[in-house]
């Protein structure tokens, strides 16, 4: 995340991401170090997962800015956090940890509370946050800092109950659809009444299923857009009436117009640190299984 007042190269950032056997279900990881000490100003676009983004750097560190409340250091940036943006000075490395909406309200708990803000990791996690801290700054290597972490998240795992099957399989759903299945038809797929499936997923994600799914397919859009794909394409790939249909969405979700989302630095590094979240991957559509959920 390296801004010098001018258009972002990533060129000047090595960006790391776990091996794929050291990945978790659900979890995404990636890291980030500056060549060269530099300022830190970006404009964050918001994305489908909670992410804990933790300060390796020395110094004051990295300052959040959402809404008007700031936050330095290492954060939890919840679902729908609206205008965020990263500001510093130095050289400002840092651990990104994408938590998918099931696997964050496990590892954190409180995902309603979460929802919409950004908060201090240590007022989630309390001491542990700096001991995670100090274990990850005190190697440089970017493997042994994906296996803390991945530690320290599977242990959080193991300990908290899971989600609701009919929630986990839900925000699934919601996924591979790209955000185009109604929710009458998520309930009539688990069993559920419609009031109930709202009710448990807001509770539990801290989302309803109605926003999860605009957000995932703004998310699909966004990316589609960051692509090169003419917006009027990209309205019609992403399932929205039309063209100002499009417009209003990411100006809802990111602030943005559709012009401007397209030459986000936030989503020009995405094919290397997030490549899941390639337009190109196909969604798991045919084959899929409903659950047992009795």
């Amino acid at each position: 995340m390296l801004s010098t007042g001018t258009p972002l190269d990533w060129a000047w950032v090595d960006v790391a991401v776990p091996r794929p056997s050291g990945r978790l279900p659900g979890v995404s990881m990636a890291g980030f170090r500056p060549r060269v000490p530099a300022l830190v100003d970006i404009a964050m676009v918001v994305h489908p997962s909670v992410t804990l983004l933790i300060d390796l750097s020395d110094g004051e560190g990295i300052v959040y800015d959402a809404q008007g409340r700031h936050e330095r250091g290492s954060v939890v940036v919840g679902l729908l956090p609206g205008d965020l943006r990263a500001a510093g000075y130095g050289v400002a490395e840092c651990l990104q940890i994408r938590l998918e909406p099931v696997v964050a309200a496990a590892v954190l708990g409180a995902s309603a509370e979460l929802s919409g803000t950004v908060v201090s990791l240590e007022d989630v996690w309390g001491r542990e946050a700096g001991r995670a801290g100090d274990r990850l700054r005190a190697t440089a290597s970017w493997d042994e800092r994906f296996a803390i972490a991945a530690e320290l998240l599977g242990r959080r795992l193991d300990a908290r109950p899971p989600v609701d099957p009919e929630v986990a399989y839900t925000w699934r759903r919601t996924l591979t659809s790209r955000g185009r299945m109604r929710v009458e038809g998520l309930a009539d797929e688990v069993g559920w009444s419609r009031k109930r499936l709202w009710s448990r997923f807001r509770s539990q994600l801290g989302i309803t299923p109605k926003r999860a799914a605009r957000l995932v397919r703004f998310d699909h859009a966004a990316h589609l857009l960051a692509a090169g794909h003419a917006a009027a394409d990209v309205a019609t790939e992403s399932g929205y009436v039309d063209q100002s249909h499009l417009h209003r969405e990411v100006k809802a979700f990111a602030g943005l117009t559709p012009t401007a989302v397209a030459v986000a630095p936030w989503l020009a590094i995405d094919d290397v640190a997030w490549p899941d979240s390639s337009p190109t991957r196909s969604p798991v559509t045919g084959g899929e299984r409903i659950p047992d959920l009795r």
